[in-house]
């Protein structure tokens, strides 16, 4: 196989030896399996390099967040694509071969996501893939709906990193996923700077993963993910929105983070929203912007478009 298979850890001892069994599994002798660890104090490591002697292993001195570590992975890999994968993931046979049968359909498309399944109700969904709306909200495709109902291929706004390929060429023409975001929201920038470039992400449901969800950060709502959530999402509409863009939405930008604020806000977590827009505003200061060329205008206004129809979506929901 043309693909490597790059998993980032972090204490992840209860989850990483039924991942790597999953995928060692599948029968694909030439699969490259990397597992980059973000400086685990839980043994995970050392379980890797006893039992997994077939396993690359990248040790970081510290933890330097999910971008940092598959950056690390996917500069190490020597194929054609790269799969990324997280730790608390048990795959289908034939997963692999799959997301590679999907994204080599076209050359434009540059990344695929497989369809996630939860691991405690596998008749269920976790991730179908991203959309993004007008509101700067990133909304997860199919959560908690039935796995049936997202059983056809699609293109979607972005794919999730917890378990997609990706054409490792196209990162060196809009740059790899954004060290500064340190976890969350960086695959949704990414695949944002593909569209940006005119490149396609899309769903193979035939791929399919079963994810436990949330095993690093210990639950869906905690003050680490909603504060670090409001800070990329602040950097993303920054970065990847050209000026005439984020005035466009602004009003429904405003709207979108006033009923994030309430939200949270009901869940005892107002301030610490709010420290994570400031840090966002800082983080955009400091941060880098994608350069807008003209050449990219009608990339740009079919991204706009896309956003006032997934606005409709969520509205309906």
């Amino acid at each position: 196989m043309d693909v490597s298979v790059i998993i980032p850890n972090y204490n992840g001892k209860e989850y990483i030896r039924a991942c790597l069994d999953s995928l060692l599994a599948q029968g694909t002798g030439a699969l490259s399996v990397i597992v980059v660890d973000n400086a685990s104090t839980d043994g995970s490591p050392e379980i890797i390099r006893s039992e997994y002697p077939s396993v690359k292993l990248i040790c970081l001195k510290k933890n330097y967040g999910f971008s940092r570590a598959v950056n690390e992975g996917i500069r190490a890999a020597e194929t054609e694509y790269v799969i990324l994968l997280n730790n608390d993931t048990r795959v289908e046979a034939g997963f692999a071969a799959e997301l590679l049968r999907a994204i080599r359909q076209d050359a434009r498309i540059f990344s695929c996501q497989a369809q996630m399944r939860q691991m405690d109700h596998p008749g269920l969904l976790d991730n179908a893939g991203d959309f993004y709306c007008a509101l700067g909200w990133a909304v997860t495709r199919g959560k908690g709906r039935s796995c049936a109902c997202y059983d056809r291929e699609d293109t979607i706004f972005s794919s999730c990193a917890g378990a997609a390929i990706y054409r490792k060429c196209i990162f060196d023409k809009i740059g790899y996923f954004d060290e500064k975001h340190f976890a969350y929201l960086e695959d949704v920038d990414i695949c944002y700077r593909a569209r940006i470039a005119g490149y396609e992400n899309r769903y193979a449901p035939l791929a399919v993963v079963y994810h436990k969800g949330s095993a690093s950060t210990g639950s869906r709502y905690n003050r680490f993910k909603v504060s670090s959530a409001a800070r990329n999402n602040i950097y993303l509409i920054y970065k990847n929105m050209p000026l005439w863009q984020i005035w466009l939405n602004l009003p429904l930008l405003f709207a979108g983070t006033l009923v994030k604020l309430l939200f949270f806000s009901a869940k005892g977590m107002g301030i610490t929203y709010l420290k994570g827009l400031w840090q966002g505003i800082l983080l955009a200061r400091s941060g880098e912007k994608v350069p807008y060329l003209p050449e990219n205008f009608d990339n740009c206004w079919c991204i706009q478009l896309e956003l006032w129809r997934n606005l409709a979506k969520v509205l309906r929901n």
